[in-house]
């Protein structure tokens, strides 16, 4: 009877492979096995291209994050940069905006924004809620209400702890934490993570702003620094360059508007690095998130 038992078990021993195999080709083909391999590559590394855009739009910020299909444009400069801006869209293969970070309600960071979502199919809208006395009655910011309900677009409030997807990376929005008396440091900062390698873009954010942000443990080393407010003194603390320690730092400005950037700001940015890029000098910088760090382009 023993023997008989053991023929049992190896005439079960093939069905049993057989069964396996069956179950994980079947895992694949209905892309089971994909899911999970795609969810496990969104923490583990940098798996999928990222680059990073600052353009060149004078005294005024704007950037642009592409990674597969993916497009996030965060400001848009002054009204006269809407048509360079969609241009540079075109010639970068990008046929719509999946997500507009408007980081506050000044000219130079969003004048041009009615002009982008009149001229490029824009999916999502994101903006700091600034108090009634802030909100602004410029006629810029009317336009951009003016296209956003013509699109019958929707504004979503920008908060701490937000997270938008950048493809092969995330965007966490980190500020504004609290109400504040002026409308730079109601600036939504956000920090980019790909892999190893992290942006922190932050408006205009001034002194205030970075002081309230290190109080809620929202900042870490980054890689890339797009430094606050154009280069001015009144941002850039010593203890925001002490957590930030930055590798790069990126100053969006024209070098003639406001004195920016303030000499007292570079020296204090060339403490921690060497690599300080500047629009009105280089132009459009680009920025390659590899596996092994950033590599850089300019323009000039």
């Amino acid at each position: 009877m023993a023997k008989r038992k053991n023929n049992k078990k190896s005439a079960l021993f093939p069905v049993i492979i057989i069964l396996i195999i069956a179950a994980v080709y079947a895992a694949n083909r209905f892309g089971i096995f994909d899911k999970l391999k795609d969810e496990s590559s969104a923490t583990a590394g940098t798996d999928g291209e990222l680059t990073v855009h600052f353009i060149d739009v004078g005294q005024g910020d704007c950037s642009l994050i592409l990674s597969g299909d993916t497009a996030i444009l965060i400001d848009t400069g002054e009204k006269e940069n809407g048509e360079s801006i969609c241009s540079y869209l075109k010639e970068n293969n990008v046929p719509d905006i999946d997500c507009l970070l408007l980081t506050h309600p000044h000219s130079d960071h969003m004048g041009a924004a009615s002009y982008v979502i009149d001229n490029t199919d824009v999916k999502q809208i994101v903006i700091p809620k600034v108090t009634d006395d802030l909100t602004p009655t410029t006629k810029f910011y009317e336009k951009f209400l003016k296209s956003v309900q013509a699109k019958n677009l929707k504004i979503t409030a920008a908060k701490p702890g937000m997270k938008i997807d950048a493809g092969a990376g995330e965007l966490e929005i980190i500020s504004p934490v609290k109400d504040y008396k002026d409308m730079n440091n109601y600036s939504a900062a956000a920090i980019l993570t790909h892999g190893d390698n992290s942006f922190l873009f932050t408006g205009d954010i001034e002194k205030k702003a970075e002081k309230d942000i290190l109080k809620e443990g929202s900042l870490k080393d980054i890689d890339v620094l797009k430094v606050p407010h154009h280069g001015s003194s009144s941002s850039c603390s010593d203890d925001f360059l002490d957590t930030v320690q930055p590798d790069y730092a990126v100053i969006m400005c024209d070098g003639k508007s406001y004195g920016h950037p303030h000499e007292e700001t570079v020296n204090k940015l060339s403490e921690y690095t060497d690599k300080i890029y500047r629009t009105d000098m280089d132009g459009n910088i680009i920025m390659d998130s590899v596996e092994d760090g950033i590599t850089v382009t300019t323009e000039k």
